[in-house]
């Protein structure tokens, strides 16, 4: 059975616990970075990162992208979004549609 994870800060990651999640607890991004490689190796399908995390560690978010056994999902964190998910969401449609169908 794959594993489902969550990365990023105390107040953002921890109510996932209670939904079956491993969390991850972290404002490190060498942390980070450690946990998404140990993850892709650990039989992990997804791990959902804060924005806020995912901004700090983009090369390696980058370096996953193309792993199709482990997808790496941006969410807002505890200040809200940063609007980098939603921009991730789009570039991903805009590259398997052919266009922007996601405008303002």
């Amino acid at each position: 059975m794959k594993k489902i994870g969550i990365i990023g800060d105390k107040d953002s990651v921890l109510c996932f616990k209670a939904a079956g999640f491993v969390t991850f607890i972290t404002e490190d991004e060498k942390e980070a970075e450690a946990i998404i490689k140990k993850a892709s190796n650990d039989g992990f399908a997804v791990i959902f990162i804060t924005e806020q995390m995912m901004s700090l560690i983009p090369e390696t978010v980058e370096k996953f992208k193309e792993d199709p056994n482990l997808a790496i999902i941006p969410l807002p964190g505890k200040n809200g979004s940063t609007g980098l998910g939603m921009a991730a969401i789009k570039s991903s449609v805009e590259k398997a549609v052919g266009a922007d169908i996601l405008k303002d």
